[in-house]
């Protein structure tokens, strides 16, 4: 019951997180959106709809052919979304923070948006809109999701050029970039690292070593060249970023010649990162 409580109240905190974005610097500094959102703010600007009630009634007709591809879990989730994103624009539609500087407005515009939908992207839900028409185009012809948003929204910031301004249009584009990498950011957490392959003729020192100093796993795994045949052991281990330094003055130390590759890991679940060392059983009393 607590995780369903903390999954619903992260889907209308980012509804509310990003509805304030929405208003305070993309609206009131007289900026765009990609998808509907952004079809909705063009016909806000063009024709004085309410932002709120265009974002609902455009969402409405894709629940239902979303409901029968997607199945009732994903669909309430996004509906949910759907809803508390056009309750919240209703309500913070006053929230105004206007600027005489559009790209500062773009750049917080899109942190503050990205943010909300991170939060309601990690629990699986979304705010419906084209991200419903690319599965759906996913699902009927099996075109990636991420070339068909990238599609629609270049059609919407050509709406928005046409309709609003070409310089609207390019601002706009910026809070865009601004907020996919934020909601990467949020979707994949702040516990990253590093992982780091290690192939040396003395793999088992420096496994030791980084147990040693560094207090880490490794696991060896076992490896034969390409070129030369050689049988030998590959180290394999997930640091911290900021340790990643002191790995690899450990392996200079230990072997030279060591061929090291590291790679970014976005995130990082288990001991010495999400939890620690579980501590050790307390010894039981010998029977005399």
């Amino acid at each position: 019951m607590w995780k369903s409580v903390v999954q619903w109240g992260s889907i209308l905190a980012g509804a509310l997180i990003y509805s304030i974005g929405l208003n305070a610097f993309l609206v009131a500094n007289h900026l765009a959106e990609g998808g509907l959102v952004g079809v909705s703010v063009v016909l806000l600007y063009k024709f004085g709809w309410p932002l709120w009630l265009t974002f609902l009634l455009l969402n409405l007709p894709l629940l239902i052919p979303g409901w029968r591809v997607f199945g009732h879990e994903f669909i309430i989730k996004t509906a949910v979304g759907v809803g508390a994103v056009s309750l919240f624009t209703g309500v913070t539609s006053h929230f105004q923070v206007p600027t005489n500087d559009p790209l500062l407005a773009a750049l917080y515009a899109g942190v503050v948006t990205g943010i909300g939908l991170g939060v309601i992207f990690r629990t699986g839900a979304t705010t419906g809109g084209v991200d419903i028409v690319a599965r759906l185009i996913r699902h009927y012809r099996g075109i990636d999701m991420g070339k068909t948003l990238f599609a629609i929204d270049v059609v919407v910031l050509g709406l928005v050029a046409v309709v609003v301004g070409h310089q609207t249009a390019m601002v706009s584009l910026v809070a865009l970039f601004v907020s996919s990498r934020v909601i990467d950011f949020v979707i994949e957490g702040v516990r990253s690292g590093r992982a780091v392959t290690i192939i040396s003729d003395h793999s088992a020192t420096i496994a030791d070593a980084i147990h040693t100093h560094l207090e880490r796993g490794t696991t060896l795994l076992e490896a034969k060249g390409g070129y030369t045949g050689t049988t030998r052991q590959v180290v394999y281990c997930v640091v911290p970023r900021e340790e990643v330094i002191r790995l690899e003055r450990i392996v200079a130390d230990t072997d030279p010649y060591a061929f090291v590759v590291i790679n970014n890991v976005h995130e990082v679940l288990g001991e010495g990162f999400t939890f620690d060392s579980p501590p050790e059983p307390p010894a039981r009393a010998s029977r005399s």
